[in-house]
Protein backbone atom coordinates (compact mmCIF):
# COMPACT_ATOMS: atom_id res chain seq x y z
CA UNK A 1 0.00 0.00 0.00
CA UNK A 2 2.70 2.61 0.34
CA UNK A 3 4.90 1.44 -2.25
CA UNK A 4 5.05 3.81 -5.34
CA UNK A 5 4.82 3.03 -8.84
CA UNK A 6 7.66 5.60 -10.01
CA UNK A 7 10.22 6.93 -7.69
CA UNK A 8 11.08 10.43 -7.24
CA UNK A 9 14.54 11.54 -6.72
CA UNK A 10 13.43 14.10 -3.91
CA UNK A 11 11.01 14.68 -1.22
CA UNK A 12 7.89 15.95 -2.71
CA UNK A 13 4.90 17.33 -1.19
CA UNK A 14 1.57 17.84 -3.75
CA UNK A 15 -0.23 20.52 -1.70
CA UNK A 16 -3.14 22.78 -2.18
CA UNK A 17 -2.15 25.99 -1.97
CA UNK A 18 -5.94 26.72 -0.29
CA UNK A 19 -6.56 23.88 1.52
CA UNK A 20 -6.19 23.67 5.74
CA UNK A 21 -4.55 19.93 5.55
CA UNK A 22 -1.86 20.57 3.16
CA UNK A 23 -1.36 23.91 5.13
CA UNK A 24 -0.34 22.04 8.05
CA UNK A 25 2.15 19.32 6.82
CA UNK A 26 3.73 22.44 5.26
CA UNK A 27 4.59 23.83 8.81
CA UNK A 28 5.82 20.76 10.31
CA UNK A 29 8.12 20.38 7.44
CA UNK A 30 9.49 23.98 8.11
CA UNK A 31 9.54 23.45 11.35
CA UNK A 32 11.69 20.61 10.79
CA UNK A 33 13.60 21.92 8.49
CA UNK A 34 13.02 19.97 5.47
CA UNK A 35 14.28 20.54 1.75
CA UNK A 36 11.24 19.23 -0.27
CA UNK A 37 10.08 19.68 -3.53
CA UNK A 38 6.23 21.28 -3.52
CA UNK A 39 4.34 20.97 -6.01
CA UNK A 40 0.85 22.87 -6.21
CA UNK A 41 -2.18 21.20 -6.85
CA UNK A 42 -5.53 22.15 -7.34
CA UNK A 43 -8.65 20.05 -6.63
CA UNK A 44 -10.32 19.01 -9.80
CA UNK A 45 -7.09 20.10 -11.75
CA UNK A 46 -4.28 17.51 -10.08
CA UNK A 47 -1.13 16.05 -12.10
CA UNK A 48 -1.86 12.77 -13.73
CA UNK A 49 1.30 11.07 -11.78
CA UNK A 50 -0.59 11.87 -8.67
CA UNK A 51 -2.67 8.65 -8.70
CA UNK A 52 0.95 6.66 -8.58
CA UNK A 53 1.47 7.92 -5.37
CA UNK A 54 -1.99 8.26 -3.62
CA UNK A 55 -4.94 5.55 -4.77
CA UNK A 56 -7.34 8.34 -3.57
CA UNK A 57 -5.86 11.15 -5.84
CA UNK A 58 -5.76 13.85 -3.43
CA UNK A 59 -3.42 16.11 -1.58
CA UNK A 60 -1.77 16.15 0.46
CA UNK A 61 0.25 13.35 -0.55
CA UNK A 62 4.45 12.93 0.43
CA UNK A 63 6.63 11.07 -1.46
CA UNK A 64 9.95 10.08 0.52
CA UNK A 65 11.69 7.81 -2.58
CA UNK A 66 10.00 4.81 -2.43
CA UNK A 67 6.99 5.78 0.78
CA UNK A 68 3.90 7.39 -0.50
CA UNK A 69 2.00 8.79 2.25
CA UNK A 70 -1.68 10.50 1.94
CA UNK A 71 -4.18 11.56 5.19
CA UNK A 72 -2.40 15.17 6.84
CA UNK A 73 -2.20 13.68 10.39
CA UNK A 74 -0.12 10.85 9.26
CA UNK A 75 2.27 12.40 6.89
CA UNK A 76 2.95 15.02 10.11
CA UNK A 77 3.63 11.90 12.28
CA UNK A 78 5.91 10.74 10.22
CA UNK A 79 7.40 13.32 9.78
CA UNK A 80 8.15 14.01 13.54
CA UNK A 81 9.23 10.64 13.97
CA UNK A 82 11.59 10.84 10.60
CA UNK A 83 12.99 14.30 12.14
CA UNK A 84 12.96 13.98 15.40
CA UNK A 85 14.16 17.59 16.24
CA UNK A 86 12.42 19.56 17.03
CA UNK A 87 10.22 17.21 18.35
CA UNK A 88 6.38 18.16 17.76
CA UNK A 89 4.62 15.74 19.79
CA UNK A 90 5.64 14.88 23.77
CA UNK A 91 7.99 12.19 24.53
CA UNK A 92 5.85 10.46 26.91
CA UNK A 93 3.31 7.85 25.66
CA UNK A 94 0.35 9.51 28.20
CA UNK A 95 0.94 12.62 26.80
CA UNK A 96 1.31 11.92 23.42
CA UNK A 97 -1.81 10.19 23.71
CA UNK A 98 -3.65 13.35 24.68
CA UNK A 99 -2.33 15.27 21.73
CA UNK A 100 -3.95 12.69 19.32
CA UNK A 101 -6.96 12.96 20.83
CA UNK A 102 -7.04 16.61 20.38
CA UNK A 103 -6.04 16.55 17.09
CA UNK A 104 -8.80 13.84 16.58
CA UNK A 105 -11.25 16.21 18.48
CA UNK A 106 -10.78 19.28 16.24
CA UNK A 107 -11.24 16.97 13.38
CA UNK A 108 -14.85 15.55 14.87
CA UNK A 109 -16.27 19.04 15.71
CA UNK A 110 -15.00 20.95 13.44
CA UNK A 111 -13.81 19.23 10.51
CA UNK A 112 -17.30 19.40 8.45
CA UNK A 113 -17.44 22.90 9.43
CA UNK A 114 -14.60 24.24 8.07
CA UNK A 115 -15.17 22.07 4.12
CA UNK A 116 -18.62 23.48 4.34
CA UNK A 117 -17.22 27.02 5.08
CA UNK A 118 -14.53 26.76 2.44
CA UNK A 119 -16.46 25.85 -0.41
CA UNK A 120 -18.01 28.52 -2.62
CA UNK A 121 -21.04 26.17 -4.28
CA UNK A 122 -21.99 25.21 0.23
CA UNK A 123 -26.01 26.55 0.34
CA UNK A 124 -26.47 29.69 2.69
CA UNK A 125 -28.26 27.25 5.25
CA UNK A 126 -25.40 25.26 5.40
CA UNK A 127 -23.41 28.01 5.94
CA UNK A 128 -24.85 29.64 8.65
CA UNK A 129 -25.12 26.51 10.45
CA UNK A 130 -21.69 25.18 10.60
CA UNK A 131 -20.30 28.97 11.10
CA UNK A 132 -22.52 29.32 14.34
CA UNK A 133 -21.03 25.75 15.07
CA UNK A 134 -17.66 27.06 14.58
CA UNK A 135 -17.86 30.27 16.09
CA UNK A 136 -19.82 28.86 19.21
CA UNK A 137 -16.85 25.87 19.55
CA UNK A 138 -14.05 28.28 19.15
CA UNK A 139 -15.43 30.51 22.02
CA UNK A 140 -15.90 27.32 23.84
CA UNK A 141 -12.12 26.79 23.92
CA UNK A 142 -10.45 30.57 24.76
CA UNK A 143 -10.38 30.09 28.52
CA UNK A 144 -7.78 27.05 27.92
CA UNK A 145 -5.35 29.45 26.48
CA UNK A 146 -4.83 31.25 29.69
CA UNK A 147 -2.67 28.59 31.50
CA UNK A 148 -0.39 27.75 28.75
CA UNK A 149 1.07 29.79 25.63
CA UNK A 150 -0.18 26.90 23.30
CA UNK A 151 -2.61 24.10 22.92
CA UNK A 152 -2.74 22.56 26.43
CA UNK A 153 1.16 22.94 26.58
CA UNK A 154 4.13 24.90 27.27
CA UNK A 155 5.55 23.83 23.81
CA UNK A 156 4.42 23.89 20.34
CA UNK A 157 3.26 20.39 18.68
CA UNK A 158 1.90 18.96 16.25
CA UNK A 159 -2.11 20.14 17.70
CA UNK A 160 -0.78 23.60 16.87
CA UNK A 161 0.31 23.23 13.38
CA UNK A 162 -3.32 21.96 13.18
CA UNK A 163 -4.87 25.18 14.88
CA UNK A 164 -3.08 27.54 12.93
CA UNK A 165 -4.27 27.16 9.41
CA UNK A 166 -7.73 27.13 11.01
CA UNK A 167 -7.26 30.51 12.76
CA UNK A 168 -5.92 31.98 9.87
CA UNK A 169 -9.15 30.98 7.74
CA UNK A 170 -11.54 32.55 9.78
CA UNK A 171 -11.99 35.79 7.97
CA UNK A 172 -12.40 33.64 4.74
CA UNK A 173 -14.83 31.76 6.32
CA UNK A 174 -16.62 34.84 7.80
CA UNK A 175 -16.48 34.53 11.60
CA UNK A 176 -14.96 37.21 13.75
CA UNK A 177 -14.54 36.15 17.09
CA UNK A 178 -15.42 38.79 20.47
CA UNK A 179 -12.33 40.46 21.66
CA UNK A 180 -13.22 40.21 25.18
CA UNK A 181 -14.16 36.41 25.66
CA UNK A 182 -11.53 35.42 23.18
CA UNK A 183 -8.54 37.48 24.45
CA UNK A 184 -6.60 34.52 25.30
CA UNK A 185 -7.21 32.73 21.78
CA UNK A 186 -6.90 35.68 20.00
CA UNK A 187 -3.16 35.84 21.80
CA UNK A 188 -2.94 32.35 20.95
CA UNK A 189 -3.89 32.96 17.27
CA UNK A 190 -0.81 35.56 17.25
CA UNK A 191 1.77 33.66 18.85
CA UNK A 192 1.28 31.25 16.06
CA UNK A 193 1.21 33.70 13.22
CA UNK A 194 3.57 35.08 14.34
CA UNK A 195 5.92 31.59 14.47
CA UNK A 196 8.80 31.81 11.17
CA UNK A 197 7.49 28.86 10.41
CA UNK A 198 3.95 29.32 10.00
CA UNK A 199 4.94 32.87 8.02
CA UNK A 200 7.06 30.67 5.56
CA UNK A 201 4.66 27.68 5.27
CA UNK A 202 2.50 30.12 3.77
CA UNK A 203 1.11 30.09 -0.34
CA UNK A 204 0.51 33.11 -2.21
CA UNK A 205 -3.21 32.20 -2.26
CA UNK A 206 -2.89 32.07 1.68
CA UNK A 207 -1.34 35.29 2.18
CA UNK A 208 -3.93 37.27 0.76
CA UNK A 209 -7.05 35.56 3.14
CA UNK A 210 -5.78 38.57 5.64
CA UNK A 211 -3.98 41.21 3.25
CA UNK A 212 -5.38 44.82 3.60
CA UNK A 213 -8.10 45.83 1.57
Amino acid sequence: MGVVTTRRNSMTLFSDPEDHYSHRVRIVLVEKGVTVDIVDVKKDNYPSDLPDYNPYNEAPTLVDRDLSLYQADVIMEYLDERFPHPPLLPVYPVLRARSRQLIYRIERDWGESIRVLMDSSAKEAAITKHRKILREGLIAISPIFQEMPYFMNDEFTLVDCVMAPILWRLPAMGIELPSKPCKSLLEYAERLFDRESFQESLSAREREIRQPL
